[in-house]
């Protein structure tokens, strides 16, 4: 496990205050070798079975969307199978393309590399692109 420290001051830099809850969901996403996807009700559900403290759902809203607008989350916006729009998160916040399989709903990283040169032709006045994302669905 890594230093209370790193996670101290990631909470810091978001502007939370640091609760128990904020710092436990702080460590379960930043402390592992693998970057990995969730939905907030995902979060909910495992920080539920794995951790001493009662975490509100709205903690976990607040403290990921906190995250998020401070560039340690990436968001991923999905239109699912259901017509409903699903929210995932990524720990990976440098550019890379996904796969999503729409029969078990998960995301699953592909690098750049894995994906070709992307040639875009038309331009917006007065904007430029920022990233590229791809998403690739797949279906059984």
């Amino acid at each position: 496990m890594k230093n209370n420290n790193v996670f101290l001051e990631k909470l810091r830099s978001s502007g939370l205050i640091l609760t128990k809850q904020r710092i436990e969901i702080c460590k379960f996403l930043f402390d592992r070798k693998e970057t990995f996807h969730f939905t907030i009700n995902d979060l909910q559900s495992i920080l539920r079975k794995r951790s001493n403290e009662k975490i509100s759902l709205a903690t976990i809203y607040n403290t990921v969307h906190t995250f998020k607008k401070k560039g340690f989350l990436k968001e991923i916006l999905i239109n699912s199978n259901s017509n409903s729009n699903s929210n995932y998160f990524d720990t990976n916040v440098s550019n890379h393309h996904h796969f999503f399989d729409e029969s078990t709903n998960e995301l699953i990283d592909l690098k750049d590399s894995d994906v070709g040169d992307i040639k875009i032709k038309k331009n917006i006045t007065k904007k430029k692109i920022k990233s590229i994302e791809v998403l690739v669905r797949l279906a059984k």
